[in-house]
């Protein structure tokens, strides 16, 4: 007679084990959203340093749908690269112009090693 209850004390908990739902249902949330209204803007920079020999700037401007600006860099070779561009639903436009002329240090030539 134990050994009855004790199998029918097995199988009822092997049957509410089984019963018992193995993952619980994740909560629904709703999506995120986002407002991605476009905003106005409007910066300008400026690095100089003479030391370095770092001379850059940038600037630009929206209005939440077109962005116009421009920047410009001393090159190497001591010209100024200025780029001013325009970005809108058609793309991005721009037009590279240089000021000055490239300037290039004179080689200096020396006789070759001896060995």
């Amino acid at each position: 007679m134990n050994k009855f209850i004790i199998a029918a004390a097995v199988l009822m908990m092997v049957a509410v084990a089984a019963a018992a739902p193995q993952s619980y249902p994740s909560e629904s949330s709703a999506k995120p959203s986002y407002d991605d209204a476009p905003m106005p803007y409007s910066f300008d920079w400026n690095v100089k340093d003479d030391e370095s020999k770092n001379d850059y700037g940038h600037k630009e401007t929206s209005d939440g749908k077109v962005v116009t600006g421009s920047y410009r860099v001393v090159l190497p070779d001591g010209r100024t690269q200025i780029v001013t561009y325009k970005a809108d639903e058609n793309g991005y436009v721009a037009d590279v112009k240089y000021e000055g002329g490239a300037q290039y240090p004179t080689p200096e030539y020396k006789p070759a090693s001896k060995y």
